[in-house]
C-alpha cells in the first residue's frame, strides 16, 4: 500500500522538461518516501487498514477452522454412514469451501478498494499541500525523490522534507477529521 502511494506521489511531482539557466531559480526537493513514512495521517491510514485486515483475517480464520473441523468430522462419519452419504457430504463441503474462498476474495477486494480511494485522496492532499507550500515559499521548482525519483542529484540544503512533514503533521488533527465525519453523518440522519 505504501509503494502505491509513493509511486503515485513520484508520478505526481514530475519536473518540467524545459531547459533553463539555474541562476536565480529557487528550488527544493522532497523525499516522498520519508514524507509518507513520517506523515501521521499516512501512518494512521496504514494502521487503520492493517487493523481492518487483521479483523477480517481473524473472522476468516475462525470460519476456516470450523470448516476444517466439520470436514474431519464428516470424513470420520463417512465410514459409518456409507458412500451415498459421503458423496452428498463431500458436495456440501465443496460448496462451503467455495463460499469461504469467495468471501475471502470479497473481503480483500473491499479493503483494496477502500484503502485505494483513501490513498488517492491522500496523494491529492499532499500534492496540493506541496504546491501551495512551494508558491508561498517562492520556489520555482519543488522536486520529488524516492522510489520514483524525479531528481538524480540535489544538495541537502534544498531538502524540505522535514519541514513539510512537520507542517503536514501540524495541520492534521485526527479528532477533528473524525468529528467532521461524525457531524456529516448526524446531518444525514437529521434529514431523514
Amino acid at each position: 500500500m505504501k509503494k502505491l502511494l509513493i509511486i503515485a506521489l513520484g508520478l505526481a511531482i514530475v519536473s518540467c522538461n524545459q531547459t533553463t539557466e539555474s541562476t536565480g531559480l529557487k528550488t527544493a526537493y522532497v523525499d516522498t518516501d520519508k514524507l509518507v513514512e513520517k506523515y501521521q495521517k499516512a501512518i494512521d491510514l496504514e494502521e487503520k487498514y492493517k487493523v481492518k485486515s487483521e479483523e477480517m483475517g481473524r473472522e476468516l480464520d475462525a470460519e476456516a477452522k470450523k470448516f476444517q473441523s466439520d470436514y474431519q468430522f464428516a470424513s470420520r462419519q463417512a465410514q459409518v454412514k456409507g458412500p451415498q452419504w459421503a458423496q452428498e457430504k463431500a458436495m456440501e463441503m465443496q460448496q462451503r469451501e467455495q463460499q469461504l474462498s469467495m468471501k475471502q476474495q470479497a473481503m480483500y477486494k473491499e479493503i483494496q478498494e477502500q484503502s485505494g480511494a483513501e490513498m488517492d485522496s491522500l496523494v491529492t492532499e499532499i500534492k496540493t499541500f506541496i504546491k501551495d507550500y512551494g508558491k508561498k515559499q517562492g520556489f520555482d521548482y519543488v522536486y520529488g525523490t524516492g522510489n520514483i525519483a524525479t531528481v538524480l542529484y540535489a544538495k541537502d540544503q534544498y531538502d524540505i522534507t522535514e519541514e513539510l512533514t512537520k507542517l503536514l503533521n501540524e495541520s492534521y488533527t485526527p479528532n477533528k477529521e473524525a468529528k467532521t465525519t461524525e457531524d456529516k453523518e448526524v446531518k444525514k440522519d437529521d434529514k431523514k
